[in-house]
């Protein structure tokens, strides 16, 4: 049967079990927009404020849920609003598959009104693009698209389809089998390989942790990404491995188990940034080897070979020099080494990583009216390990990593890579709408929070039920604690004296408003925001002053680290 090309898209929707897009309407997609209309039994449109709170929403329910996010958008300014929203989801891998409509072909390149080379701008930040011109190509490049994003080291893929094709009509065939029972992968004009780790290059891999003596695994998202966290913790305990996580790996391995010894790099645990300087064989396990966490190059894991296993093969060697490497599916290649190593008993090696842990800095019990060490674990006592956590970019991130005991996969969302300020309103609205029935709480700073506050339009239309905590010290906070160690306490241009005030700003918007200045008022209106499973801002008022540590001040090796501001 012939179907329009607006329509094939949705049919294509659904055949990959997409039940939920996020998107914001404009003239070049009104076509796909009327079919979603007719479709909304099957597909439901959630409308953000904005395409970059739509972007970090397709992000979020992404994370969250292990599917690909969907977002739309109409051409020129709608577009280009995505693009924070898609290199962040590049930089962490996130499957995700922006759609976009363009003005009519004959249009093209004539700087036609809200006309943009949407594929040229984001060549480098997507897995792959597409510009349709003929609209009996479109089914095959949307079930490829999908196909691309999910696959091996996922991310985000844009197709960007002329306003004129998605109103011609082509022949429609559906898939033999719906996406998810059965995978039906289209043709692959991108060539891409997933690559297979040989039984060889296991077994040696094998071998060698089985003669290590001070074994330590350096773990990232990647082991989130790939399911693999059973596998990870099955080989750390047969091998009483210690286990460090980056930032992107904090859900892999449960924060309270014994072995683990916390985030690693510029605001890692003492614990793990002098494990690595101490450990014969670093385990590396998909994890890219950023600068936030090796630092000096020449001086991270100076006394240990590296094992790096990882599915993306550029990543291999990319950084760091390997002096072994397993390219391949992690799930896989875990489970195989589990069975092929040597357990290993607990000894002296532990010992001396137990005896670091006990390293922490002053300030986590530092005395305020309200200390974030408080906030989160006050917190974590009454959501439990289901709930999921999202973040902004700042210092308020990074005490959420130290003090958040994050024990479930897919339970942290925050920007990485990109380190993206304004994200995770848009990441809790899409965790909730592919969540329904957990708790989301967003932990914001004031000055992240500031650049996509128009998204409580969102979350109040919808009634999602995001429990929003700003953590409010009026400053930016990160940029202040390196000006007040590096550069004499000129604090330029990061003072927030200035409106609004969010608690008369959530309502506004509709939404419950708490105002918290100690620990029992915090503990009064979070109980509350809970209970009334609706959605709530609480304004937490922080010590301006208060600061993230430890810290590795830039390019100094990481077990050089600051416990405090003294140091």
């Amino acid at each position: 049967m012939k179907y329009t090309g607006a329509k094939i898209v949705i049919e294509c929707l659904a055949e990959q079990g997409v039940k939920t897009v996020f998107g914001y309407p404009g003239g070049t997609i009104l076509n796909i927009y009327d079919e979603l209309y007719k479709n909304s039994d099957r597909i439901e449109h959630i409308l953000t404020a904005h395409e970059q709170g739509a972007a970090h929403a397709a992000d979020g329910y992404a994370r969250s849920t292990g599917k690909v996010g969907v977002v739309l958008a109409t051409s020129g300014p709608g577009c280009t609003n995505l693009v924070t929203g898609i290199a962040t989801a590049f930089m962490d891998s996130v499957p995700m598959v922006a759609i976009t409509c363009n003005v009519p072909t004959h249009l093209l390149g004539k700087d036609s009104f809200q006309e943009v080379d949407i594929t040229g701008i984001t060549m480098s930040i997507t897995k792959h693009n597409y510009i349709v011109r003929d609209v009996n190509e479109l089914a095959g490049v949307v079930r490829e698209a999908f196909d691309i994003a999910r696959s091996g080291r996922p991310g985000p893929v844009l197709i960007d389809i002329p306003k004129d094709i998605t109103a011609a009509s082509a022949e429609w065939t559906p898939l033999a089998a719906p996406v998810g029972s059965v995978h039906t992968p289209a043709v692959n004009r991108t060539n891409v390989k997933i690559p297979v780790a040989s039984p060889r290059a296991i077994a040696d891999a094998a071998a060698l942790i089985s003669k290590s003596a001070r074994p330590f695994f350096y773990v990232g998202g990647g082991v989130v990404i790939s399911d693999a966290s059973g596998e990870l913790r099955a080989l750390a305990e047969k091998i009483n491995a210690p286990v460090s996580v980056t930032l992107m790996g904090k859900t892999a391995f449960p924060a309270p188990h014994a072995l683990c010894t916390g985030m690693i790099g510029m605001h890692g645990t003492k614990a793990s940034n002098t494990a690595a300087n101490q450990c014969d064989l670093l385990i590396a396990v998909g994890a890219r080897f950023s600068d936030r966490v090796i630092s000096d190059p020449k001086k991270f894991a100076r006394s240990a070979s590296i094992l790096q296993i990882d599915i993306d093969p550029a990543e291999i060697n990319k950084n760091m020099p390997t002096q072994a490497c397993l390219n391949g599916n992690i799930k896989e290649i875990l489970a195989s080494l589990v069975s092929l190593v040597s357990a290993r008993p607990r000894d002296g090696w532990n010992d001396s990583v137990d005896e670091w842990k006990t390293h922490i800095p002053a300030m986590y019990s530092r005395k305020t009216s309200l200390h974030p060490r408080f906030v989160l674990e006050s917190v974590h006592e009454r959501v439990g390990d289901d709930a999921i956590i999202t973040t902004e970019v700042g210092q308020h991130q990074m005490w959420v990593a130290q003090f958040y005991p994050f024990s479930k996969p897919r339970t942290f969302l925050t920007s990485g890579g990109l380190g993206t300020m304004g994200y995770g309103t848009g990441a809790a609205m899409g965790a909730q709408a592919g969540n329904p029935d957990r708790t989301v709480v967003h932990i914001a700073g004031d000055g992240s929070f500031r650049m996509n506050l128009n998204e409580l339009a969102t979350i109040s239309h919808y009634n999602l039920p995001v429990i929003i905590i700003v953590a409010n010290n009026g400053t930016l906070g990160m940029v202040r604690q390196w000006q007040k160690m590096f550069y004499d306490k000129r604090y330029s241009a990061t003072t927030l004296d200035r409106p609004p005030d969010f608690v008369k700003l959530a309502d506004a918007f509709g939404i419950r408003g708490f105002r918290a200045k100690t620990e029992a008022e915090f503990v009064s209106a979070f109980d509350q925001a809970l209970a009334e499973r609706k959605p709530a801002l609480i304004d937490c008022y922080m010590d301006i002053d208060e600061m993230v540590f430890p810290m590795v001040p830039a390019g100094k090796p990481i077990d050089e680290l600051l416990l405090d501001a003294q140091s």
